[in-house]
């Protein structure tokens, strides 16, 4: 199965997230998206996040009736701060029968370059990349092993929800009611 992974913090996740990650399994050859929950980013150190066990449970809720999508806690045993390369060979090991791609927003792709072991995944997983608001064009667009993906421009942030909460406003069309409804019960957030 050709699998494109999706890394973030998920903090929470929504509706953006669930867009781009549908947009990428239904509209290019990739057979599903996997939502790689990360404890830690690295360029994010020490960042305030909810419990990594509560976020990969939100993605859950989040994917539970969409067979194509799948959510995966394999960064959480790992070393930290987890490093994509590193958990991009560590899936390729634990299973060989799949192709692994890497799906990255267009915000990133200018700083692709500055990821540790870049040239690797780019030569050995390759690129699926989404419009994100104010990105710059980058050289790598034109490299083979990078497909840009025309996807909704959306500009939904997890810290505008979040804020949303603390706020006792309604998050409601922005992350899908099974989401809203645990956080709403967990009292995450406040």
């Amino acid at each position: 199965m050709n699998i494109g992974l999706f890394f973030g913090s998920f903090n929470p996740i929504h509706i953006g997230h669930l867009i781009v990650a549908n947009v990428m399994a239904e509209t290019t050859d990739l057979d599903q998206v996997w939502f790689v929950v990360s404890p830690q980013n690295p360029f994010k150190k020490n960042k305030q996040l909810l419990h990594e066990e509560d976020r990969y449970k939100l993605v859950e809720l989040a994917i539970q009736n969409n067979s194509k999508l799948r959510v995966t806690d394999v960064e959480f045993s790992m070393p930290r701060p987890s490093y994509t390369v590193d958990t991009l060979t560590k899936l390729q090991e634990k299973f060989p029968q799949h192709t692994f791609r890497l799906i990255i927003g267009g915000d990133n792709l200018g700083q692709f370059p500055n990821w540790k072991e870049h040239e690797k995944i780019l030569n050995d997983f390759g690129l699926y990349v989404y419009p994100r608001p104010n990105s710059e064009p980058s050289e790598l667009e034109h490299h083979p092993n990078v497909r840009m993906v025309e996807a909704p421009l959306l500009d939904i942030s997890a810290t505008f929800i979040r804020a949303q909460i603390k706020a006792e406003r309604t998050i409601r069309y922005m992350v899908s009611e099974e989401v809203e409804t645990y956080i709403r019960w967990k009292k995450f957030y406040l």
